[in-house]
């Protein structure tokens, strides 16, 4: 079954089609993941994008129980260079395709890979659908033309109910703003009990639970479109110890007087050295964003920056000067990529234990 990879510019790429037999549409990106693609897949950071992988072959070793960052992942598609008829691995429930078609997501392969990660480089990410080769091209790129990206992600990808992960530990509060279950494993496995709540959850709701913490997950989109999170964040820090992840760090700065701006092509993969200002210590880390907080505009009385990016400079992590609070902006849970950043779960545990007088 051929499809075309139709991009906003007009330019075509045609492809052999798997996964779901859908004509889609949605922000094409790319991701440096060289594995890990299941978790890629199912990351709500992707919510409304086409995928694009630069590894060459995906697909090899097929879906698993184990791999999951959610259960209804809100990509697109993706597209690959190489997609194996075949796939074997001794966790193998599935195959990729098999998966995609149960997902509603649609996968193109046999796309030049190369240039197109280079068109997007040159040019930014960009509207992009995925058709059957036997439409009529002018209608389909007339259709991506008219199309419209969605601008409430977070609320698509959030849970619409509170619900508990039982522990015998910190008592932790989890805004799910795009919720990656490996944030939920590292903190389980520090012992703390959790409580996931809906990303438009009041301060009133939360402070009623008596948190020793709360964490602002990952997601996807733009931070100034969810304002009522950054009105929480202002009304909780000071009284609980915060920690944020990627549009967690995002909508800390807003809630501080900072300014955000969304990239070119922003940061998706695994390989993003960060650096460390204190201590001068550089980790491998795993990315997955599109907006990040404006250097100029964080107010040196109130943040303190605490990691940049090695290849850019952009942010990479923000500490209140008075309150006990924090934020990265890269995916500190490994999930997929390299465990060099799992001991900011230790210091958000550090944290909490210096707010109750734990020694």
């Amino acid at each position: 079954m051929d499809r075309w990879l139709i991009l906003d510019d007009g330019t075509c790429f045609l492809g052999q089609g798997f996964g779901a037999k859908l004509n889609v549409f949605g922000e094409i990106v790319f991701s440096t993941n060289m594995t890990g693609y299941q978790e890629t897949i199912t990351e709500q950071n992707f919510n409304g994008q086409i995928i694009t992988f630069t590894y060459p072959l995906i697909g090899n070793t097929g879906i698993n129980r184990d791999d999951y960052e959610s259960l209804s992942p809100a990509c697109k598609g993706i597209v690959v260079k190489q997609y194996p008829r075949l796939a074997s691995n001794w966790r193998y429930q599935m195959s990729l395709s098999e998966f995609l078609e149960r997902r509603n997501i649609a996968g193109i392969s046999g796309i030049d890979t190369r240039a197109l990660v280079g068109k997007i480089r040159a040019h930014g990410s960009m509207k992009a659908s995925i058709v059957d080769s036997g439409d009529a091209f002018e209608h389909a790129y007339d259709q991506l033309k008219a199309s419209v990206l969605p601008t409430n992600q977070v609320e698509q990808v959030s849970t619409q109910k509170p619900y508990p992960s039982p522990g015998t530990g910190h008592n932790v509060v989890i805004i799910d703003l795009g919720l990656k279950h490996s944030i939920m494993k590292e903190l389980a496995k520090r012992n703390c009990n959790l409580t996931v709540m809906p990303y438009n959850s009041s301060a009133s709701e939360i402070l009623e639970l008596s948190p020793d913490g709360i964490v602002l997950t990952n997601g996807p989109g733009d931070p100034k479109s969810i304002p009522s999170v950054v009105e929480m964040i202002r009304q909780i820090q000071g009284k609980i110890a915060i920690f944020g992840v990627g549009l967690g760090q995002q909508l800390f700065a807003l809630a501080n007087d900072c300014d955000t701006y969304q990239m070119s092509f922003g940061h998706h993969g695994q390989n993003y050295p960060v650096k460390e200002k204190v201590t001068g210590r550089v980790d491998i880390t795993s990315q997955s964003h599109r907006f990040n907080v404006k250097r100029s505009s964080v107010n040196n009385k109130k943040l303190l920056v605490t990691h940049f990016n090695v290849n850019d400079g952009s942010i990479e992590g923000l500490k209140h000067r008075h309150y006990p609070a924090f934020t990265v902006q890269f995916n500190p849970d490994a999930a997929p990529g390299p465990h060099d950043t799992l001991h900011v779960f230790d210091e958000f545990i550090e944290m909490m234990d210096a707010r109750k007088g734990v020694v």
